[in-house]
């Protein structure tokens, strides 16, 4: 069997790949100022359905934009979101990434209390005297911790990019960040999402 590939430089590809995307939304309408954010989960994930499942808060690109370049700090709930994110760019801004999931005092902690490392991690973060967004693409218990603490007036996030995967509270933990008025977001409904859409959102940002 004969497969005819195509010919391009590696330079090309990824030039290549959002060409392909745009053409293939054809007329789709996105919010505008959101199609980089948009474009570049579909180029992580081949998905398309993030056109229509990826929800943003009033003015969140500028207002994430902001805080990027004032030296906001990420927070992740996983480490391979951590190391996918492009910490040289966003040193450039002043900004580091941070994920306490593999903290000692963390994990004990969560043993003690019987809850997930991933809440206790939310608390952890909440205590740095920092400008912080919130990038969650695995654990909805940390969306759910971050939901509570918000409430509580312990944390005001500049952004949480709510992105979980999975089938347990997934989709509730959405919701709840959804219901927040006053706090800016980027939310994948549904069961979709993933450390990996965690990074390419904050990726995107920083590109932008």
């Amino acid at each position: 069997m004969q497969i005819e590939l195509e010919r391009i430089l590696p330079s090309e590809i990824e030039k290549k790949s959002f060409e392909i995307i745009t053409k293939e939304l054809g007329n789709k309408k996105l919010v505008p100022g959101t199609e980089p954010i948009v474009k570049r989960c579909i180029h992580t994930s081949a998905d398309f359905e993030y056109a229509d499942t990826l929800l943003f808060s009033e003015g969140v690109v500028e207002k994430a934009l902001h805080a990027v370049r004032n030296g906001a700090c990420i927070v992740t709930d996983t480490q391979m979101a951590k190391a996918g994110i492009n910490k040289k760019k966003l040193a450039e801004y002043g900004g580091e990434v941070f994920c306490f999931m593999s903290d000692e005092d963390v994990a004990n902690r969560a043993k003690e209390e019987g809850v997930t490392r991933a809440s206790i991690s939310m608390e952890k973060a909440a205590a740095l005297d920092k400008r912080l967004i919130f990038a969650v693409g695995n654990a909805p218990t940390a969306l759910i911790r971050l939901y509570e603490l918000i409430q509580e007036g312990i944390v005001k996030p500049e952004l949480i990019i709510g992105v979980p995967v999975g089938f347990v509270n997934v989709v509730q933990s959405k919701e709840l960040i959804l219901s927040l008025p006053d706090t800016p977001y980027i939310v994948a409904r549904g069961r979709k999402g993933g450390s990996n859409i965690a990074a390419c959102i904050v990726n995107a940002l920083l590109y932008m």
